[in-house]
Parts: C-alpha cells; sequence; structure tokens
C-alpha cells in the first residue's frame, strides 16, 4: 500500500481520531489534575483578626483552614498587650485555603529608647536628633536669651530630661528656644499653597507654632490629608506682617483646587482635626 493510499484509508482515519481522542483525554485529566490540587474557584475570606490576642487568632485561623506567622510587634497604648494591630493579607480578603497571614502584634510595653543631646544645639539639629531615635518634638515655647533659635532646656512630663536616659519610644519633648537679644516679633510667613508639614516646618523656622489644623469638606480619607493645601490661616498678612515669638498660626486645609485659587469665607461645617489626635478618623 502506498503513503497515499495510507493516508485516505479508514485505517489512518481511525488511528487519527484514536491518537485525537487520547490527546483529548490527557488534557482533561491534567485540567482536572490542576484544578484538584490548586482549588481552583474556591477561596477563604481572610477573618478580622485586630484586637485579638496570639491565643485568640490562632484559634480563628485554624477554623478558616488559614496560617499565621507574627513579623513585627509594636506598641500602641490603646490596644490590650499582644493584640494584633495589623493584619496581610487584610480582612475580608479572599485567599487560597492554608495561606499564611502576617501578623503584627502590640508589644506589651513600648519600646525605650536613649536621649540624645538636645540641647546647646540648634532647635534645627534638636527636632532631627527627637525624630533619629523615634521621639516626638511636644510644646515648643520661646524666652528671651542672647543666643537665637539654641535649645535651652528638653523636658518630659514636667521635668528636665537626661542625655542617655531612657523614654518609651513616642514620648513627646517639650523644648525651650532662645529667642536672641531684642527678638520679641517675627516676620509672619505666607503658609498658603504649603502641606501641613511643609506649613509647619516653616513655622519652626520662624520661631512660631501651628495652632488649630482644619480640613474643609473636600478632604476625606487619610490621603487627602496628605495632600491637602493650605488655603487660609490666622493671623495672615493683611493684618501685619509681624507676630509674637511663640505665637500660634491656625490653618485651613483643602484638596479643592478652585477654593485654593480663590478666596472663600470660612464654612460654617468646617472640622477641626486636633494635631495631637493619632489618625485622622
Amino acid at each position: 500500500m502506498s503513503l497515499k493510499q495510507f493516508l485516505t484509508s479508514r485505517l489512518f482515519f481511525r488511528h487519527l481520531a484514536l491518537a485525537v481522542a487520547l490527546v483529548t483525554v490527557s488534557i482533561l485529566i491534567v485540567l482536572l489534575a490542576l484544578k484538584f490540587y490548586t482549588r481552583h474557584g474556591e477561596s477563604l475570606a481572610v477573618p478580622d483578626l485586630l484586637g485579638m490576642t496570639e491565643e485568640q487568632f490562632s484559634v480563628v485561623l485554624e477554623k478558616s483552614n488559614l496560617k499565621y506567622v507574627i513579623v513585627d510587634s509594636t506598641y500602641k497604648e490603646e490596644v490590650v498587650a499582644g493584640g494584633v494591630i495589623d493584619q496581610v493579607p487584610d480582612a475580608g480578603m479572599h485567599v487560597k485555603r492554608n495561606r499564611k497571614v502576617f501578623i503584627t502584634i502590640n508589644a506589651v510595653a513600648p519600646e525605650q529608647v536613649s536621649v540624645p543631646p538636645l540641647t546647646d544645639i540648634s532647635m534645627r539639629q534638636s527636632l532631627a536628633q527627637l525624630e533619629s531615635v523615634g521621639l516626638l518634638p511636644g510644646a515648643i515655647t520661646y524666652k528671651p536669651s542672647e543666643f537665637h533659635n539654641l535649645v535651652l532646656e528638653a523636658t518630659y512630663n514636667g521635668r528636665r530630661v537626661i542625655t542617655g536616659e531612657l523614654l518609651p519610644k513616642g514620648s513627646q519633648i517639650n523644648l525651650v528656644v532662645g529667642t536672641g537679644d531684642g527678638r520679641g516679633s517675627v516676620s509672619l510667613p505666607d503658609l498658603k499653597g504649603l502641606t501641613l508639614d511643609m506649613a509647619r516646618a516653616i513655622l519652626i523656622d520662624s520661631m512660631l507654632n501651628l495652632g488649630a489644623v482644619i480640613y474643609d469638606q473636600s478632604v476625606i480619607s487619610r490621603i487627602d490629608t496628605l495632600q491637602a493645601r493650605v488655603w487660609k490661616q490666622h493671623p495672615d498678612r493683611s493684618g501685619s506682617p509681624y507676630v509674637s515669638v511663640g505665637a500660634s498660626v491656625d490653618v485651613w486645609l483643602t484638596i479643592d483646587e478652585l477654593r485654593l485659587s480663590q478666596e472663600y469665607p470660612e464654612d460654617q461645617d468646617t472640622e477641626i482635626r486636633n494635631e495631637e489626635e493619632e489618625s485622622f478618623f
């Protein structure tokens, strides 16, 4: 039988059909095996673990067929010791069975840090020193001194702090800064168009304090607070270009470009946020 006759014979087509059937069956078996192995289409909702201790969330995750890894710990006063303060993936997300949930728990006590040298240096240096170890600037007050912008005293809970002593990370340190001879007033900066962080830095450099922080209705989320810019301040330079050293300056912030480009009266329903609050909400 010639090749041409074989390719047109029933025997050839019978073998071809058999080969196609075998390949199709093999593919279906592989797909079914993969679906079974990966549980394609099946997912579990990650439970909300925030605030739970390890004894509690380990039981919840076991029932949900999920595993966990504790990756970090930090301290928040408002959360129970050992309680969950962050989880990845977030609660409500759908994941595969046996997926690991990465957890950050609340430390039993805040981390202790050593107080760096804070006095007899410029205020800018002192603030940088605080930031480098995880301490926060508290109230900044000014008093007459022959040394301009020099930190004269640093206090915590009403007492002077000593270089090298241990304090809880995140503690607020109050600073007393010299004004220099005859510096009873300073030039009032124009803060319009600046973000809150930029405005705060300029006020510190000008020996002034940040007062009330007021967001309008355009600011909704935490990200909005970072992007919002000052559209109004009090006092402003329309009254007097000078204010007393240490005076507080209130700022109004928005993400509304129209408001940033024009003058508007203050909203009746703007919401005042206290700068000392930990979160926007």
